[in-house]
This record gives C-alpha cells, sequence and structure tokens, in this order.
C-alpha cells in the first residue's frame, strides 16, 4: 500500500511538470505578451466588481434577514430597553459604513480600471482629506462613548428603592445558589470557613441577621415592576452571571462582593406570549424534533459567560419572573436558613 502511494505522487509530480511544459511551449504561439492585461480584459474585470457589488450585498440584506429571528428576543428589564437602542444605532453606524465604504472600493475598482490610453495621477498628500477621515470618525466615536458612559453610569449607579428585593448568586463549579434576603432586607455576613452540610454558602453562624435568609439551588423567583439587586459571589475561580433576556452580566470573584440591579418588565407567563418568541421557539422545536428532542417552551435563564472548567455548560438556572402576588406566595413556602440547618 505505501509503494502504491509512493508511485501515484511521483507519477503526479511527473504529470504536472509535462502539463507545466506544455504551458510554457504554448507561450510561443500567441501574438500578444504573455500575462498582459488588454483593455478588454480590463473592462470586463471592472464590470464583474460591480455585479460582485452587488450580489454581495444581496447577500448580506439575506443573511441579515436569515438569521436575524435568531437573536435575542426583546429586553425584559427598564435599562435593556436602552441598551438595545444603544445597540440598534452602533448597529446603523456599522452597516452604514459598511455600505458606504465597500460601495466606493468597488466603484472605485471600476471606475480606475486599467486603461492603455489613460496616465496615472500622483496624489501624494492632502490636508482636506486627513482632517476628513480622522475628525469625522472622531466625533461619531465621542457620541457613542459619551452615551455609553451616561448610562452606565445611570445602570451602575447604586440602588436608593427601598423596596428593592435582595439576592445573592453563589456560583461555585459547576452550579448557582441563590440567597435571599429576610425579612429584615439584609442578607448574613459570610464565612468561607464554615462552608459545610447544609451551610453551602459559608453563613457565619455567629451573626443572627443571616438566620432568616433564604438559600435556593432550583430555580430563581422574581416579581415584575421591583428593583431586584444582585450581590454576586464565587466559592473557586472566577465566573460571570448571565442574564441575557435582561442584558444584565456581571463577574462573580473569589473573595469580593460584585452588585448589579436591574427591574424586570415581563412575567414568563408574558414573555412566553410575545410573537418574536413563540416564532424563536417554533424555529428550535424543529430542530429539536429532527434530533427526536422534546419540544422545550422559553425560560429566562441565568448562564455562566466565563468558561470556568470542563463542566462550564452546567452553569444554568431557570429565573422565573412572577406578579407581586405570585412571588410572594412562592416566598410563603420558602424555609429560613436557621429552620433548614437546625434540623
Amino acid at each position: 500500500m505505501n509503494f502504491l502511494v509512493i508511485l501515484s505522487i511521483v507519477l503526479l509530480v511527473i504529470a504536472a511538470h509535462q502539463l507545466f511544459r506544455i504551458i510554457e511551449l504554448s507561450r510561443g504561439l500567441k501574438k500578444t505578451t504573455e500575462w498582459k492585461m488588454t483593455d478588454s480584459d480590463n473592462n470586463m474585470m471592472g464590470k464583474a466588481m460591480m455585479v460582485f457589488m452587488i450580489l454581495f450585498f444581496l447577500f448580506f440584506i439575506w443573511q441579515a434577514n436569515r438569521w436575524n429571528e435568531r437573536a435575542l428576543p426583546p429586553a425584559s428589564s427598564e435599562h435593556g430597553a436602552i441598551i438595545d437602542t444603544l445597540w440598534d444605532w452602533n448597529m446603523y453606524l456599522v452597516i452604514f459604513v459598511f455600505y458606504v465604504t465597500n460601495f466606493f472600493l468597488f466603484f472605485y475598482a471600476y471606475k480606475y480600471r486599467g486603461n492603455s490610453k489613460a496616465t496615472a495621477k500622483f496624489f501624494p498628500h492632502d490636508n482636506r482629506l486627513e482632517m476628513a477621515w480622522t475628525v469625522i470618525p472622531a466625533i461619531v466615536l465621542a457620541f457613542v462613548i459619551i452615551f455609553g458612559l451616561k448610562y452606565w453610569n445611570q445602570i451602575m449607579d447604586e440602588s436608593k428603592d427601598p423596596n428593592k428585593v435582595i439576592v445573592e448568586l453563589y456560583a461555585k463549579q459547576f452550579s448557582w445558589t441563590a440567597r435571599y434576603a429576610g425579612k429584615d432586607g439584609k442578607l448574613g455576613i459570610t464565612d468561607y470557613k464554615q462552608i459545610a452540610g447544609p451551610n453551602q454558602v459559608g453563613m457565619d453562624s455567629t451573626d443572627a441577621t443571616g438566620n432568616d435568609d433564604v438559600i435556593i439551588n432550583s430555580e430563581i423567583h422574581i416579581p415584575v415592576g421591583r428593583e431586584i439587586e444582585l450581590q454576586m459571589r464565587s466559592r473557586d475561580v472566577i465566573h460571570s452571571a448571565y442574564l441575557p433576556s435582561f442584558r444584565a452580566q456581571m463577574n462573580c470573584v473569589p473573595g469580593m462582593i460584585t452588585y448589579f440591579k436591574f427591574k424586570p418588565t415581563k412575567t414568563t407567563a408574558e414573555i412566553r406570549k410575545d410573537k418574536y418568541v413563540i416564532k424563536m421557539m417554533e424555529g428550535i422545536n424543529k430542530a429539536r424534533a429532527l434530533e427526536n428532542k422534546e419540544p422545550v417552551i422559553f425560560d429566562y435563564l441565568l448562564l455562566c459567560n466565563k468558561i470556568c472548567g470542563k463542566s462550564h455548560y452546567n452553569m444554568q438556572m431557570n429565573v422565573v419572573v412572577e406578579t407581586e402576588e405570585e412571588y410572594n406566595a412562592w416566598m410563603a413556602k420558602q424555609k429560613a436558613y436557621k429552620a433548614v440547618a437546625t434540623k
């Protein structure tokens, strides 16, 4: 077998050599200089550039329309609507620049195609052009940055809502634990040295403030229309608490507490009735059916957006957004940490 492979390679090399030899001999039969482009060739290539430009733009439009339904649903938080608006305007700007620059790229390739009668013009420098393509992008980027910083400061400002819901997200390889502040509205102090048994988040046994805290491992429940303050910790490595539907994300760093706040605007039941979500889930379930998988329904999710280890994909938790009455009824069924720890 090895002999046949080697013989085949040798024969291919010989055949290629003979082919190049034929090409070399054929050059002498031509009346024109080999590889010299004629005006006819340049005209054809210039027109081909314009055809390619049109096809390229049409392909971009088709692709954007084809994959648009794979994007995230509309934001389900107050600040998320602002982030979506900033994203949309950035995309409008990028697409505008994309069309303008590529149009001129292909148009000039056609306009200034090779011509044996034309004479090239030496154009070393133009201060007006330099100013134009320096000042205009600087002004545009300044507006983008200024508005981005303005809303970022607004989003990350310290919460002043006395009616907020305080939830701690505790990350570890490879799962999430949620801890709710009790009736006193304060989370108890923690001590990593006391992590053992039911004390999975390291509640400090000397701090009575944490006795009414509620620890959840199944799914997170939050009320619609109320500010949610997330305090995040990590037991081992850097994780990232990512709530895509609420446009919320913050790193969970060992040894420190990070923070994020948002106000949900749509319950889980409401978002499932959204036309975009219905169409998106139809496409997902159609793809699942091809693999003989059960259909799924839309859920808000808490994900880890850092590759934190080999089972990183397991770090997800359902988030249920419900009415105030439903949330209060759910919370009334939960047991405080002290009651669980003294069993």
